[in-house]
């Protein structure tokens, strides 16, 4: 096989695109800096960076914007720091899948929803020129809000085709953008007609069918959910997405369901396979450095809020009910699949370990593979705080070995024994099937309910799912989880649909992978 010519770099084509360091692109920039439109450049020139592999453009865009934003990981990334890097970018998308393929553009926006960035994304057919100037001016003028731009390189007469980059800035004279090319081996930054960048984001991509667009990423308002998450790691989450948002309803407007466990049966005993893995709790995973038994004021507030939401929910109303139900499915049922079934500190530690280790490496997987040689269950005091539960692990690939933590959150409890059997009265209650479902019914579209035919039962489940007098911990988890699940739903509509586009089928495929490393 005859080996690759290299390359160094490629010549920018201009016109159309004015290279950012020649003179006139110096002069633009310096006019449209005059004009207040080059605010955002700055925080993103901080954090420019060149994306690792040919295909990451998506994802070096991606952490790029994060960094910019300030949008904290909440976890590390190498040694101490919390720092957004190409690497932790794989809830969505396999690492492998995008430096083979690439990535599509609804990936990218569920990237950045569940990396914690308010997201507002277009594809050209919902949006116009008029409205994208306006986006691009407004971040622009602005340090808290970017453009990500997905277009067609070719309509620049550029080498290659689909890519992501962000937008660095506008100059309104000559109505110019400047793309912060992440491809930096291949195009510097440059400076094209917005008209042109419009119609090179108004193409098909054909791995996918859809046409492109751009997103907006801004910080958002409220903190992201912190307890519970919603999972696409296997390959039914797409019925179980259609299942809740069409197939319940629709159950519920047909059968006959007369108390609050009708309804629960319902909605739990036609539950497509791998329920149980659609929504998720967070388990924080972290390395155990030089045998460092303490936790950060950071870990120790994180697992604090953890607490207080595990224990809200467990206070509704709704979460006795589905306790209630999942006692009297248990005793008719066994096996993992089984609701009732709860899972032991023990049971978690032996999967979670080894999870840990390949997110800890920046993926889930590694080419030596990881297994855990040993966990245990135990407690760190925290100053003035209840006692944390942490099971440790100490994680191996064959070549080192590597001690891994897993803080685990819990509320407290009365007894002196925890769910996993330990005896103990430092190990609170730790997040179960209880309060995850309990969490999912809270974060279904209020919708969901309204063809239950009895009307007082009807006015129940309204109450009982209603989240308007939920402590605000608890609404900002549901409000979270609900935009995930539209993020979701919107992923599916993308990553899994049939689309007939310019007389071809397009069929794309259904990979997408775990919303969070849990």
């Amino acid at each position: 096989m005859a080996a690759m010519a290299s390359i160094y770099r490629r010549v920018l084509p201009s016109p159309p695109a004015i290279d950012f360091a020649s003179y006139q692109g110096k002069q633009l920039f310096m006019e449209a800096v005059q004009g207040g439109t080059m605010e955002g450049f700055f925080k993103l020139i901080s954090y420019f960076q060149t994306q690792s592999e040919p295909a990451y453009c998506g994802l070096a865009t991606l952490a790029m914007v994060l960094n910019a934003l300030s949008i904290d990981p909440g976890r590390k990334w190498k040694g101490p720091w919390r720092w957004f890097d190409e690497s932790m970018l794989d809830c969505c998308e396999s690492l492998e899948q995008v430096k083979a393929k690439g990535i599509s553009f609804g990936k990218v926006v569920c990237l950045a929803h569940c990396a914690g960035a308010k997201v507002e994304a277009y594809r050209t057919n919902h949006s116009n020129i008029d409205e994208f100037r306006k986006h691009v001016i407004a971040c622009a003028s602005s340090d808290d809000c970017h453009v990500i731009s997905s277009y067609n390189r070719a309509t620049f007469k550029q080498t290659g085709s689909g890519h992501f980059s962000p937008i660095g800035g506008y100059h309104a004279g000559t109505d110019m953008a400047l793309i912060l090319d992440v491809a930096r081996f291949k195009y510097p930054p440059h400076w094209v007609p917005l008209k042109l960048l419009w119609e090179a984001m108004d193409t098909v991509d054909d791995a996918s069918g859809f046409l492109r667009g751009f997103m907006l990423i801004s910080r958002p308002q409220r903190p992201p959910a912190l307890l519970y998450t919603l999972s696409c790691k296997h390959e039914s989450w797409t019925n179980i997405a259609h299942y809740l948002v069409a197939d319940v309803p629709m159950l519920l407007s047909v059968k006959n369901v007369h108390n609050v466990k009708d309804v629960l049966s319902v909605v739990f005993n036609s539950r497509p396979s791998e329920f149980l893995e659609f929504i998720k709790w967070v388990a924080e995973v972290r390395r155990t450095e030089d045998g460092n038994q303490t936790l950060s004021p950071e870990e120790q507030e994180r697992l604090s809020i953890k607490g207080d939401i595990l224990k809200q929910v467990q206070d509704t109303h709704l979460y006795k009910h589905v306790t209630d139900f999942l006692i009297s499915e248990k005793s008719g049922c066994q096996g993992p699949q089984c609701l009732g079934e709860q899972t032991s500190l023990t049971d978690i530690a032996a999967s979670v370990c080894c999870q840990g280790a390949g997110f800890l490496k920046g993926s889930s997987e590694s080419p030596n593979g990881f297994c855990c040689g040993e966990t245990r269950v135990h407690c760190i005091k925290a100053d003035g705080d209840m006692p944390v539960t942490v099971v440790s692990g100490t994680v191996t690939n064959g070549i080192g070995e590597q001690h891994v933590d897993m803080l685990v959150p819990s509320s407290p409890q009365s007894s002196s024994t925890s769910s996993s059997g330990l005896l103990t009265n430092c190990i609170g209650m730790h997040p179960t099937s209880n309060d995850v479902l309990t969490t999912l019914l809270l974060a279904l579209p209020p919708q969901t309910w309204s063809g239950i035919k009895d009307a007082s039962l009807l006015q129940e489940i309204d109450t009982l799912v209603c989240t308007d007098n939920l402590p605000t911990l608890l609404q900002e988890e549901i409000i979270h989880l609900r935009g995930q699940l539209y993020v979701l739903k919107r992923c599916k509509d993308d990553e899994v649909n049939i689309q007939r586009t310019k007389g071809r089928v397009y069929k794309i495929s259904t990979s997408c992978r775990q919303v969070k490393v849990l």
